[in-house]
């Protein structure tokens, strides 16, 4: 029998940040249990709600959620949904699911993530009728391709795979048509930040590559070259979770730059405070009410340490360029 290979620090580390996709799911699953914004589905992800979250964490959920859907809901409505979506580092989104209840899903929309994730949300999607029904409905014959890394339908795609591994990432999307004709949206939420410079270039080099007509939207760390930035890395080093890609987080100048150097036309980034104040006020005020903050202090600095960068690529004239706070 072959001897069982010992764990590298490598093995650790992407461990590490397999176990932050559990970290935002508990964080959501708190969220939406007090009220902030709804989500039926993460329930068929995380059963417990679990220990109370400290409301400037969930405010930064909050901010982070509409942010992320405020830009994703633009795209396809400029797109009338003729479109593809594809998410990497999904963990257990369930947007997929929310986009078809708000008759808004694209034409296919396809996750990425590390194989072991992908294997524990196709296993839950197969055991709650919740999950699996809404696919079985928007797929066209009576059966699904699925196996332990990869579930295939009509209109939603999973598939395991490294993205470090270039490669393997695209002949994998090949494979359940991704349609490099088709404008295509890409989101990613703190994942190229777990990537060296040089891999996470090559992934946005990629879409950018691939795709004539194209959006991609990166929540991410930003101005982590501050105190408070440095005690942010030094709080995930202490839990083997490597900044690898953190280069690019010095600024919002630093994270446009990452996509303008890689072929896409234009780039824009606001943080997170930015993207609080512009959010509809009315529901900002409802979700303000539902904790008291004693540290606004803190979340304004949790919220000026995060950003989402946005870049486009437009030979099709759709007017992506409009697709803005």
């Amino acid at each position: 029998m072959a001897a069982r290979q010992p764990f590298t620090d490598s093995d650790t580390a992407d461990e590490a940040v397999r176990a932050t996709c559990d970290d935002a799911s508990i964080c959501k699953r708190f969220a939406t249990s007090k009220g902030y914004w709804k989500d039926p589905y993460i329930q068929y992800f995380v059963r417990q709600i679990g220990e109370r979250k400290a409301p400037e964490i969930n405010r930064g959920y909050y901010a982070r959620v509409q942010g992320m859907n405020f830009l994703l809901h633009a795209f396809l409505r400029k797109t009338a949904c003729d479109c593809q979506v594809v998410n990497f580092g999904a963990g257990l989104d369930t947007t997929f699911w929310q986009l078809k209840d708000e008759s808004l899903l694209p034409k296919k929309y396809f996750e990425v993530d590390f194989p072991m994730v992908v294997a524990r949300k196709i296993h839950n999607i197969k055991t709650k009728p919740p999950l699996s029904k809404p696919i079985i409905e928007t797929h066209s014959t009576d059966t699904l391709l699925i196996d332990g890394h990869s579930l295939d339908s009509d209109r939603y795609c999973i598939i395991g795979a490294d993205l470090r591994d270039l490669a393997s990432v695209n002949d994998k999307l090949k494979k359940f048509q991704l349609n490099p004709e088709l404008p295509a949206l890409f989101l990613s939420e703190c994942v190229l930040v777990y990537m060296n410079p040089e891999q996470s270039s090559k992934l946005v080099h990629w879409a950018s590559d691939t795709f004539h007509t194209a959006m991609f939207i990166n929540y991410e760390q930003v101005n982590m070259n501050d105190r408070f930035g440095q005690v942010m890395i030094e709080n995930l080093q202490r839990r083997h979770c490597n900044l690898a890609g953190v280069e690019a987080c010095w600024s919002l100048e630093s994270q446009k730059e990452r996509f303008l150097a890689a072929g896409w036309e234009g780039a824009d980034a606001l943080d997170m405070m930015t993207v609080y104040g512009m959010l509809p006020q009315e529901d900002v005020a409802r979700i303000e009410r539902l904790e008291f903050l004693d540290e606004k202090e803190l979340l304004q600095q949790l919220l000026q340490h995060y950003c989402i960068c946005w870049a486009i690529k437009d030979k099709h004239k759709l007017g992506l360029s409009q697709v803005a706070f």
